[in-house]
Order: C-alpha cells, then sequence, then structure tokens
C-alpha cells in the first residue's frame, strides 16, 4: 500500500523516539543527582519509605546529638562534685588532727577551723556557681519539686527519678509493714539474791559491744543499776550501746539497746566476773519479730512465757515499708525504691518507722528533675530524667544528732558541731558522722550520674548509631541510583534515541517514493 495521507511508520517511530528521549532524560537525571527516586513517579512506596526513613534519620541524629550534650552536662557536673570531694576529705583530715588534742594546740585547732569554715563556704560557692550554658547544676534547679512532705513522719525525701506519663504530678505513698527496732537485752531488775530493790548484790564486770566497738566495765557489789545505767551510756560514744532503766524504776530492769535501728546495729552484753555459775546477771531478748513498745504498764516479766529467750547478744530490724504498693528495701529507718518510673530514698522518724499501725504517709512529686530527650520521638518512653540535689552546705550530710538532723554547715565556727565544741566535749563523733555522710552522699551522687552516663547516655548513642547506619543503608537500597545499572541503560537509551531519529528519517522519505508511480 502507499497511502501519503498517513505516514503510519512516521508516527510509530515518533512514538518511539519520544519514549527512548524520555528514557534518556530520566537516566540522565539519576545520573546527574545520584538518585534513583527525583519525584513521585519514578517510585511511588519507595518515596513514601524513603521519606519515613528521612524523618527517621533526622530524629536519630538530633537524639545522638542530644545524648552527647547530655554526657556533657553529666561530665561538667561530676567535675564540679570531684572538687566538693576533695573539699571534704581536707575537712575529714583537720577533724581527725584536731582530735589528736593531746598533740595538738588551741592554736592549732583554731586554724584548722578557720581552714574547715572556708572549705565548707568553697562547697557551698560551687554548688551555686556550677553551670553549663547557662544551666545551673548543683544548686538544687535540677532537683525534683515535692509537696506535702509531712516532717513527722518523713525527716528527708531524695527523688532520684520520676516519671510523669499522662500527668504533671506524681503521688507517692509510703505504708510501714513492719517496724524499725533497735538490738535489744532486757535485765530483770528484781532478780531474788542478786538485784533485789535494783542494788547489785555482787561485783561484776561485764563487756558491752555495739556496731561502734567493745568496752568492760566492772561494778562492785551495792552498784545501783541508776549508775550502771549511765556507766554504760558514758561509753556510748565508744560502743554504739545505751542503756535505760525500765519505767524509770530501777527495781523493773535495765534495757541495753543500740543507740541507731537497723540490721546493722547490733548489742551484746555478757558477765565476765563474778560467778560464773551463777544465773543472776541474765540479759534476755524477746524472740524474733517482736519488742515491747513501751513499759507504761510496767515490764511483765511473769506471764510472758517463751516469748523471751536467755541471750548476750541481739541485733537490729530494718523498717519495712511498701512505697507506692512495691516492697521497698530498708536499712535502719530508711526504705528507698528503684522501679522504672519512680526512684527514691526516704529517712523515715522515729516514731512513724516504729508504728506500722500509723496511717500512709503521702506526698507529692509536682515537677523538676532533668529532663533528657534521647531518642527521636517526642514521648515519655524516649526520655530520661534524674534528679540532681542542691551540694550546698545546708543540705549535705543531713544526719541525725540527738534526734534531729545536722547538716555540713553545723561545723562552721560558733555551730553545735565545730571542732571546739567537739574537743570541749571531748567527742568528735558527731562531726565525724556528719562529714562521713556528706562524704557519701557526694560518691553516691558521682556514681548515680556515672551510671547514668555509662548506662543510659552511652549506650544510647551506641544503639543510636547503630540504627542511624542500618536506616541509612536501607534508604540508599530504596532511592540511591546505581551508577553501573544507570550508565548501561544510558547507552541503550542514547542508541535506541538515534535509531529512532535515523528510523524516523526514512519512514518520512518514504510517501516521496510514491512521486515515482507517477511518471
Amino acid at each position: 500500500m502507499a497511502r501519503i495521507n498517513t505516514n503510519v511508520p512516521s508516527l510509530i517511530a515518533q512514538a518511539n523516539l519520544d519514549r527512548s528521549g524520555k528514557d534518556l532524560s530520566v537516566h540522565l537525571e539519576r545520573l546527574s543527582t545520584g538518585l534513583r527516586i527525583n519525584r513521585g513517579k519514578d517510585d511511588p512506596a519507595g518515596l513514601i519509605i524513603s521519606e519515613r526513613i528521612a524523618t527517621d534519620l533526622a530524629g536519630i541524629e538530633q537524639g545522638i546529638r542530644n545524648s552527647e550534650r547530655a554526657s556533657s552536662v553529666i561530665a561538667t557536673t561530676e567535675a564540679a562534685l570531684v572538687e566538693i570531694s576533695d573539699l571534704l576529705n581536707t575537712i575529714k583530715g583537720l577533724t581527725v588532727e584536731a582530735a589528736n588534742s593531746g598533740a595538738i594546740s588551741d592554736e592549732e585547732i583554731e586554724a584548722n577551723q578557720l581552714q574547715i569554715n572556708s572549705a565548707i563556704q568553697s562547697i557551698t560557692r560551687i554548688s551555686n556557681t556550677a553551670t553549663f550554658g547557662g544551666l545551673k547544676l548543683l544548686d538544687g534547679s535540677l532537683d525534683y519539686i515535692t509537696s506535702g512532705i509531712n516532717a513527722s513522719e518523713i525527716k528527708t525525701a531524695r527523688v532520684f527519678a520520676a516519671s510523669f506519663v499522662g500527668t504533671n504530678s506524681q503521688q507517692v505513698e509510703v505504708d510501714v509493714l513492719a517496724s524499725a527496732q533497735k538490738g535489744a537485752l532486757y535485765l530483770n531488775g528484781d532478780m531474788p539474791g542478786a538485784l533485789t530493790d535494783g542494788v547489785l548484790a555482787s561485783a561484776v564486770t561485764i563487756r558491752v559491744a555495739g556496731s561502734k566497738g567493745v568496752n568492760e566495765l566492772s561494778f562492785a557489789s551495792g552498784t545501783s543499776l541508776t549508775n550502771l545505767v549511765s556507766s554504760v551510756n558514758g561509753r556510748s560514744a565508744l560502743t554504739g550501746v545505751e542503756a535505760v532503766l525500765i519505767n524509770g524504776d530501777p527495781n523493773s530492769g535495765v534495757i541495753f539497746r543500740s543507740v541507731d535501728y537497723g540490721s546493722d546495729e547490733f548489742v551484746s552484753v555478757e558477765r565476765l566476773g563474778g560467778d560464773t555459775s551463777a544465773t543472776w546477771f541474765e540479759t534476755y531478748k524477746f524472740a524474733d519479730g517482736l519488742e515491747l513498745p513501751d513499759f507504761a504498764a510496767g515490764f511483765p516479766w511473769a506471764g510472758i512465757g517463751t516469748t523471751l529467750t536467755s541471750t548476750n547478744r541481739d541485733t537490729g530490724v530494718d523498717v519495712q515499708a511498701l512505697i507506692n504498693g512495691s516492697l521497698a528495701n530498708g536499712d535502719g529507718l530508711e526504705v528507698s525504691l528503684t522501679s522504672p518510673n519512680l526512684s527514691v530514698e526516704l529517712l523515715l522518724d522515729e516514731t512513724f518507722a516504729t508504728d506500722p499501725a500509723a496511717t500512709t504517709s503521702v506526698f507529692d512529686i509536682t515537677g523538676g528533675g532533668a529532663l533528657f530527650q534521647l531518642g527521636p520521638e517526642v514521648n515519655s518512653l524516649q526520655q530520661s530524667s534524674i534528679g540532681v540535689q542542691s551540694v550546698a552546705s545546708e543540705n549535705l550530710g543531713g544526719s541525725l544528732v540527738n534526734g534531729k538532723l545536722a547538716f555540713l554547715n553545723s561545723l562552721k565556727s560558733g555551730q553545735d558541731n565545730d571542732i571546739r565544741s567537739s574537743a570541749s566535749r571531748n567527742d568528735f563523733s558527731q562531726a565525724s558522722d556528719i562529714i562521713a555522710t556528706s562524704i557519701d552522699d557526694v560518691s553516691i551522687m558521682r556514681g548515680r550520674l556515672g551510671a547514668f552516663e555509662r548506662n543510659t547516655l552511652s549506650t544510647n548513642v551506641r544503639s543510636l548509631q547503630a540504627a542511624y547506619e542500618n536506616l541509612t543503608s536501607s534508604a540508599s537500597v530504596i532511592r540511591d541510583a546505581d551508577f553501573a545499572v544507570e550508565t548501561s541503560a544510558l547507552t541503550r537509551a542514547q542508541i535506541l534515541n538515534q535509531a529512532s531519529t535515523s528510523v524516523l528519517a526514512l519512514a518520512n522519505q518514504q510517501a516521496s517514493q510514491v512521486l515515482s508511480l507517477l511518471g
């Protein structure tokens, strides 16, 4: 057939030339951009997933930077704590030196006190000035905010971590299950033929031992239990054991007990001198889990049956309590809980900790803490928080001294526990306890910060880096151009484009051949 109105071969050649031209353009674009997907039509599904991965990568990249920034904050905080720790060790050394009163003059003690004052002031200064980019680190700005704490039930509350998922505050309930106990031994003050009318009928030597040490006391025949109690209490700083008269009456007997509460405390009273075959100086303890809370009605020596056991040693008991329904760890009067949404340490009041029937104590954590965004998504599951308490001298080293909390600032001149007052009492134990608690507070804080940096921040960075590498690889597989494939495809498109151009020229020439039929 020889038609000239419609050149079908030319149309076919044009269509193929158009396709080859478009194909050539696509491959040139991919080679110039390095991407297989440059617009939605290239691969709609691939574009969607690659854009989602790009969003994930942006979040992960920022999460890595956030974690590294948080690690810098923690490192800066710990560096300040190192200086405070060194100052506390200096205070410790100066106090120990001052206790050597037989070889140190009053002027040297005064000089030591001035150094202690300066060190305490420096600790408070560091607490107030340690910063990171304008962020206060150790003045309590990063501590949690509590509300509603009843001081007659909870002496101190330290919140190390708290989660506020779906709420702006967290309620904390503390319920005492079993009371804290001191180690306690009981001596009958009316043992016939030996302790009649609360007076020792025979000479006796006893060895009193507690958590702080051992001491031997000797008493002559006729010594009253009142004097025995005074002698034991005069050595309490050396032994950690105190004594009281039951109902204040020598005829009722004596209680030997540890000064402090808990399983680390004990009392031991052993008779050394006199007739060792006699049983008149026997001490007793109540069966495990039992104790005599008070003696208002008189000590019930008769009628207690097998409740009492003859022994010369008894150990204290740690308080047992529930915090928000979870069993807390007890240590004397302290309870602590570490859970995914709450980490807290509480020092309970003695009355509250020894009364399982007491009403549950409730307080609220209303905010605060140092919150770190560690993941690519902004939600509570990808955030972590930690509380950094103030280490000013007014808040550091809280220890119970005669039933009252005493802090590091009580070692400054003119305070109850400065070294001159301690020297006049010939008792540095209170100052030593406060310093030891202060050192422990700083060491524990450094340990918590170090654990947070190592186990939370560092592992988070490694995890995010691994995810970033894998997601980047996946995005590359989906979106990046394979240059070997694209180069081969480009060559093919070029050849087809050239061939289509040549064929189109031939198709256009074919119509002119009709003229030969017309002669």
